[in-house]
Order: structure tokens, then C-alpha cells, then sequence
């Protein structure tokens, strides 16, 4: 059996443009249209011409938010690391990488209340379009994480047909592996680079390095695939199902919050963790699993909150008399 492949990604789509922004700009797109659809199908507060205020208040909520909550989930050092490159400040340099799901949600909260506040909408109407509008974007992103060889996973069985071998794993290596890797480099006439000049020519489909240096890769599971059909393409067909008719106001958003937090918490089994597993209860977690733990209890709580509540029904992208919803 063949053995499994090299990530040789290039995260660069074309000149200083990253797959990873082209992913955000993709997530937004689909949003608009999906709310936009939604606001023109039937019973809606809003008209279809505020579906662009709404994506461009949801946007600075996932970017702000987003980072936000990495910084402060996973790594709250950046708040006191400073560079000599921009943006100077590590916690802002988002172009570097660095966004937290959860982190993007509560920044989705929080732009959708303003918003709901300034058209004086419901604000549960207009969580459950963001929530409607949100698992293609995670779905792209999940896939950028992929192109960029980061969140990776979790060692996997050689015979596992698509197991990947990442490169971008070296940046973990300790001292004993780095001198295995310059010794396998040695060997094939090349000098002791970096392990970003590695992976740059691995991206190059230098097939000298990739000789050299596949043997010394683990094969990983590629948990940003598995992520991107479970946290995107299948909650995005659960909410699509839920919508296909009105619904009362925060069902939308709570089904979405309940169903990310079940696929969240399967698939960090085969994604390497972020930070130190946490112990709870003496079960040992993730911090993505710990963060939707919170995510469902917050959800089962919203659901609870609106079976009781007797309000008119609203939404669902199939077409039907449009009337405004009070």
C-alpha cells in the first residue's frame, strides 16, 4: 500500500493572497445569500435589503471575536508578546493566523444584538439567521486549516487510506528530531535549513526533501477535513432541514448551537489539541470540548427558553407568502 501523503500545500492562492482569506471572503458570500434568501421567503422583520448591514455587522463580530477568544481560550501570552512586524502587537496579528470558533460565535452574539438593537428586530430572529448563515463559512475554514497544515491531527494507522503526513509538525520538534531531520538532510548533500526553508520546499514539490524527510512525519489523521463535513456540511443540512419551514424565533440558533457542540466534541477526538487536555470530573477534555460543553448547555438552555415562550413563528427559506414578523 502506498504510503500516506506529504502535505505539500502552498497557503499562498495567488501572490500575497492566502486560501485562508479567500475562505473568509467564500463564508461571507454564502451567508448573504442564504439570509438574503430567507429574509425574501417568508415571514421576516427585516427586508431582504438589510442583508448586507447584517453580514458587515456579523463579520466584525467573527474577526473580533473570533481572535478574541483565541487569545483569551488558547493563548493569552500574545496579549504581552510584541514584535518588530505588523501589526506590532501579537494579539492583533491575525494575519499570522490564530481564530477561535467559539470565540466567533460569542462575536456573532454580540454583533447580532446591536443589530437586532439598531432595527429594533428580534434579536432571536436575527441570531437564527446568523446561525443559518454560519457552517458553510465554518465549513471553508475548516478546509483553509487544512490548505495551511495547521490544527492537524492526531496520529493515525499507516494503512489508514487517507492519512496525511504533515510537515508543518517540525515546528513542535524537539532537539533530538530536529538533528534527525539535518542528518536526513545530510545525507542527500543539503545543509541544515529552517524548518520553514523545509516546508517551503516541500511546497516547491522538492521531491529531494520530501524523500528525506516523509520517513521522520507521523501519518496523521487530517482532522480539518473531518471537521469541515461535520462542524459545516452537516449542521448546514440539519438547519436546512429545521428551516425548510417557519420556526419559532431562537430555534434556529439553539439547533445549531446543540448539534456544533455534539460533531465539536466527536471530532476532537482525532484532532490534536490546542492547549493542555484539562481534567474534569476525572475525565480528561479538550478545551474545544470543554468550550462546547458550555456551548450546549447554553443551547439546551435557549431551546428550553423558547418551547416555553408563545411566539409567531418566523423564517425558512422556502418560499412562501412573505409577511412581517412583529
Amino acid at each position: 500500500m502506498d504510503t500516506p501523503w506529504v502535505h505539500t500545500l502552498d497557503p499562498f492562492a495567488v501572490g500575497p493572497i492566502r486560501w485562508y482569506g479567500l475562505a473568509y471572503l467564500a463564508g461571507f458570500i454564502c451567508a448573504y445569500f442564504l439570509v438574503r434568501r430567507v429574509m425574501r421567503a417568508s415571514t421576516s422583520p427585516l427586508p431582504p435589503s438589510k442583508a448586507s448591514d447584517l453580514i458587515f455587522a456579523l463579520v466584525l463580530g467573527v474577526m473580533i471575536g473570533g481572535r478574541l477568544g483565541y487569545v483569551a481560550f488558547y493563548q493569552p501570552s500574545l496579549l504581552w508578546t510584541f514584535s518588530e512586524r505588523l501589526p506590532f502587537w501579537e494579539a492583533l496579528a491575525i494575519n499570522r493566523g490564530g481564530m477561535a470558533s467559539h470565540g466567533g460565535m460569542i462575536g456573532v452574539v454580540i454583533a447580532a444584538l446591536i443589530f437586532a438593537h439598531r432595527q429594533r428586530a428580534p434579536f432571536l430572529y436575527v441570531v437564527d439567521l446568523a446561525a443559518f448563515g454560519a457552517p458553510l463559512g465554518l465549513f471553508f475554514g475548516r478546509l483553509a486549516n487544512f490548505v495551511n497544515g495547521e490544527l492537524y491531527g492526531r496520529p493515525a494507522p499507516d494503512l489508514l487510506p487517507w492519512a496525511v503526513k504533515f510537515p508543518q509538525e517540525m515546528h513542535a520538534w524537539n532537539a533530538l528530531q530536529l538533528l534527525q531531520m539535518h542528518q536526513s538532510l545530510a545525507r542527500v548533500q543539503r545543509d541544515a535549513p529552517a524548518v520553514d526553508d523545509v516546508i517551503e520546499a516541500l511546497q516547491r514539490d522538492d521531491t529531494v526533501v520530501s524523500t528525506a524527510i516523509a520517513p521522520l512525519l507521523l501519518a496523521r489523521h487530517p482532522s480539518q477535513i473531518y471537521e469541515a463535513l461535520l462542524e459545516g456540511l452537516f449542521v448546514f443540512a440539519v438547519l436546512l432541514v429545521a428551516w425548510r419551514v417557519a420556526r419559532k424565533p431562537g430555534t434556529i440558533a439553539a439547533t445549531f448551537g446543540i448539534v456544533y457542540a455534539f460533531v465539536r466534541i466527536f471530532g476532537e477526538q482525532f484532532r490534536l489539541p490546542d492547549a493542555p487536555v484539562l481534567a474534569v470530573l476525572g475525565i480528561e477534555v479538550t478545551r474545544g470540548q470543554l468550550l462546547s460543553i458550555v456551548l450546549l448547555a447554553a443551547s439546551l438552555g435557549l431551546a428550553l427558553l423558547v418551547h416555553r415562550q408563545n411566539r409567531q413563528a418566523g423564517g425558512g427559506w422556502l418560499k412562501g407568502p412573505r409577511r412581517h414578523l412583529p
